[in-house]
């Protein structure tokens, strides 16, 4: 399970059954996001991987992940994402890049940087390429080692400036939470430095391995406020065009983000054994279908399958979100959280104020800081922790 509680898998009531309003056909899954492996050098806390990801079934061939690209562009699908785990782990990796450039698609690679040398950017810029998103931890060798257990700082550093030397847009990301949320100066200094062009400091978001890590890794809402002040006096005495995109961790918001921008709605992700989700950590949400692209065609994943179709529309909205005027900008808000907060996929996103369950989310910030050591993403770890 994708961080759930042990209840994960079983079912969970939602109320009653509730059948998708046939009306509401969705446009095309714009977003593509292949999850190519779960294989990873890098074993950061605050993973999104499932934790159990030792137990998935083998990865997707060559040929499967060709044939899901030509189904998807054949849907409408536009942008596509690279990711898993480290999609460098894959040797094909340049022949996938390759044909979905063929197909039109705009490529993006997110990566850890491990693997990426002169030989492999070559080709994969031959290949046809976009776009490369580069992970750090942290702004310091100590801590990005840390936080990553590996040392991959300095590997990290040569990568950034190859990207440079390649013409790609320089595109940071670095995860925040409690350990390193209070270094966002030295992280942006660091971005300078690099000639980055775009940096996103993007808040946990707490599935998976940051479920499990949640109390250590949760910030307090003092930390927030201070990162979002020191990010804005930051962009505005910068002399040098790179926009920097904070992203405010949900649990201190009063309103939920429309998450996918709504469930099934633009965004389709395949993971490393072909199973079809609407989102990264869908995979927990019970009582729905979630095909495998090796048994099914995108068009029945897409528009058929319950996994997708379930929680489009308002139909199986609950109070307070069914009569709520802002259901049409937030969707009510994630499923996942809301299952993972509340057990059940079908209530209010409880970081929404409105939410009877909204006192959940106070409630976690709260406890925040929990002493205790982290779970770091391990095969070994991913055997035993449920």
């Amino acid at each position: 399970m994708t961080g759930a509680p042990k209840s994960a898998g079983k079912a969970v009531s939602s109320g009653p059954a509730v059948r998708p309003d046939p009306a509401v056909r969705p446009g095309p899954p714009l977003w593509l996001l292949l999850e190519l492996t779960y294989r990873c050098p890098l074993h950061c806390a605050f993973c999104y991987n499932p934790t159990d990801f030792a137990t998935s079934g083998p990865e997707l061939g060559t040929e499967d992940w060709l044939r899901v690209l030509k189904e998807a562009r054949a849907l409408g699908s536009v942008q596509l994402g690279l990711s898993g785990g480290e999609p460098l782990s894959r040797d094909d990796l340049e022949e996938i890049v390759a044909e979905a450039h063929r197909l039109g698609f705009y490529t993006n690679l997110i990566t850890s940087g491990v693997g990426l040398n002169e030989t492999r950017i070559r080709a994969l810029k031959d290949a046809g390429l976009d776009h490369i998103q580069l992970s750090f931890q942290d702004s310091t060798r100590q801590m990005n080692d840390f936080l990553s257990s590996t040392r991959t700082f300095d590997l990290k550093s040569k990568v950034a400036a190859l990207i440079k030397q390649h013409d790609y847009p320089m595109v940071l990301n670095v995860v925040l939470h409690r350990l390193n949320i209070d270094h966002v100066e030295e992280i942006l200094q660091m971005a300078d430095r690099m000639g980055a062009d775009y940096v996103e400091l993007a808040n946990t978001q707490f599935y998976g391995w940051a479920w499990h890590n949640r109390r250590q890794l949760m910030p307090s809402r003092e930390q927030v406020e201070r990162a979002e002040e020191v990010t804005r006096r930051f962009r505005e005495r910068q002399n040098r065009p790179m926009r920097i995109f904070f992203v405010v961790p949900d649990y201190f918001e009063k309103r939920p983000k429309a998450c996918m921008n709504g469930l099934g709605s633009i965004f389709l992700t395949v993971t490393p054994d072909g199973t079809a989700l609407p989102c990264h950590a869908a995979r927990m949400l019970p009582g729905l279908e979630f095909p495998n692209v090796k048994t099914s065609s995108l068009q029945h994943v897409w528009y058929e399958s319950s996994g997708f179709t379930h929680f489009r529309g308002d139909a199986w909205m609950k109070e307070p979100c069914r009569s709520c005027p802002e259901k049409t900008r937030d969707f009510g808000g994630c499923r996942c959280q809301a299952y993972l907060l509340t057990g059940d996929a079908a209530n209010a996103d409880p970081v929404c104020d409105l939410s009877p369950h909204h006192h959940k989310v106070v409630e976690a910030t709260l406890s925040a800081g929990q002493e205790k050591p982290l779970v770091f993403r391990s095969r070994a770890n991913s055997s035993r922790l449920f």
